[in-house]
């Protein structure tokens, strides 16, 4: 696994690793877009497939959510077919985990259903008025994912233009080495510094510098928002990018629990005190604003999904501003990581053994596969487990090494053993991430680890800017 994510049972250790056929209204300005056919050139959506249950321990709760995600075409098109598939069956009958078991709101007077609020809508939202007065904050965010050797394309929006402050969800940016933004009025594609982001809450903050003509986005209350109130999600559907589509809807509940599961890179979260609206929110909207009929910005699209009923899911913008502010002031804490981490560069498995034998019997039943080489680097994240693995008896074992990382440059193989770093005893693969998490990028550290045939090897090692999320 990298340091800090979990991809086909390989633990990304950053400190060590990193439905239908319904259409929405296009923009204004845009005609309706769509997925590009065979043949045809286009960045699809990667989105959390997926729909909507109730885990056990959660009233009210819905799970899993699809998490808003653009990708590469080859990744989109089979998660946008799966979407397709998971609807059908949960039309069916069939993959029960896939329909809404339960879906009674948390805060009094807000358990009507989402057909019941459509019914109770205040009256008529004029869509193009509100669009032309968010537009031009919105911008597209496009998240290089180096190490997953992916592109994954979201929204985000401006919160502050003299300071060139963006706004999105923290899964558009996950997993990302670098990060870009365009502003949809100008197309003009400018790099990001990504400021930080909350884990727990989904929410990052970008800062762009440079950019000419920006216009932050006007800021709603979302303590005001009641059921049934307009809104009109924004977004860079499908990842296509130029003019954002548009999906009209009405808030059909508060203060929702879901779980979101992102099945491309294994990432589940739970996320707290969502609003649910009927608004047809789709892969590639992630990050982007949810607008009241005041042209006001009162939550970020974060996720959709569903079995009888497809509804999406914003984060409410009371709830992520002062996470913002946080990360603009430079305050970390036990969910907010302030810039990104530092990263060793090496795959480490997915397991919580001392034992680095036991610890690939663990990845063996995982992935069933084993690498007679110990020799060489990997461009991408997924690895065999090593034939071959040191003789010590604590520490973290290598299944594999990043090339370009510090890891590599020090000289490590899979099937190594790290025993140390920063003259603290590392005990397991959790322990070489923890204590890499408490560096910063560019920080030196010396490292210590035995190699397959026993030879004990130091080396003192410049830890890198990792993956974010």
């Amino acid at each position: 696994m990298h340091e800090d994510d979990s991809v086909a049972g390989e633990s990304l250790t950053s400190p060590v690793g990193p439905s239908d056929d319904a259409t929405r209204p296009a923009g204004p300005a845009d005609d309706a877009t769509r997925p590009a056919g065979p043949g045809e050139e286009s960045t699809l959506p990667a989105g959390l497939p997926g729909d909507l249950t109730e885990p056990a321990g959660f009233p009210g709760t819905v799970a899993p959510a699809a998490r808003l995600r653009a990708r590469s075409p080859s990744w989109a098109r089979a998660l946008l077919i799966y979407l397709a598939v998971a609807a059908l069956a949960a039309a069916a009958g069939v993959g029960t985990t896939l329909a809404v078991q339960h879906a009674t709101a948390a805060r009094p007077g807000a358990s009507q259903t989402p057909h019941d609020a459509a019914a109770g809508q205040p009256g008529a939202m004029n869509d193009e008025a509100v669009y032309d007065e968010v537009e031009p904050g919105i911008v597209d965010v496009t998240s290089n994912l180096r190490y997953l050797q992916e592109t994954a394309e979201g929204t985000g929006f401006v919160i502050d233009a003299a300071a060139g402050l963006v706004l999105t969800n923290n899964h558009v940016i996950d997993g990302a080495t670098n990060v870009t933004v365009t502003p949809v009025l100008s197309g003009k594609s400018y790099p990001a510094r990504v400021l930080g982001y909350d884990l727990t809450d989904d929410v990052a903050l970008l800062q762009v510098q440079g950019m000419t003509g920006l216009k932050a986005v006007t800021l709603g209350d979302s303590s005001h928002v009641r059921l049934g109130t307009p809104v009109l999600a924004i977004g860079n559907e499908a990842g296509q990018g130029g003019s954002p589509t548009v999906a009209p809807g009405v808030i059909s509940s508060l203060e929702r629990t879901i779980v979101a599961d992102d099945q491309s890179s294994g990432l589940t979260e739970i996320l707290h005190g969502m609003m649910q609206t009927n608004a047809d929110i789709r892969p590639g909207d992630s990050g982007g604003p949810l607008a009241d009929a005041a042209g006001r910005v009162i939550g970020i699209n974060t996720a959709a999904g569903g079995g009888t009923v497809y509804s999406g899911y914003a984060i409410p913008i009371n709830q992520a501003l002062p996470i913002a502010r946080r990360i603009e002031a430079g305050q970390p804490g036990a969910r907010i990581q302030i810039g990104l981490p530092a990263f060793l560069g090496v795959l480490l498995p997915d397991s919580t053994s001392a034992d680095p034998r036991r610890q690939a019997s663990q990845e063996l039943r995982q992935t069933g596969t084993v690498s007679n080489s110990g020799s060489g680097c990997s461009s991408g994240d997924t690895t065999a487990v090593p034939g071959n693995i040191a003789p010590a008896r604590s520490g973290a074992l290598v299944d594999g090494v990043l090339c370009g990382t510090a890891a590599a440059t020090a000289g490590l193989f899979a099937g190594d053993v790290i025993t140390s770093i920063g003259g603290q005893a590392v005990t397991s693969p959790g322990s070489l991430t923890a204590i890499v998490n408490r560096y910063r990028p560019g920080s030196k550290a010396p490292l210590a680890w035995v190699s397959p045939g026993g030879s004990r090897h130091t080396a003192m090692v410049i830890l890198d800017a990792g993956p974010a999320g």
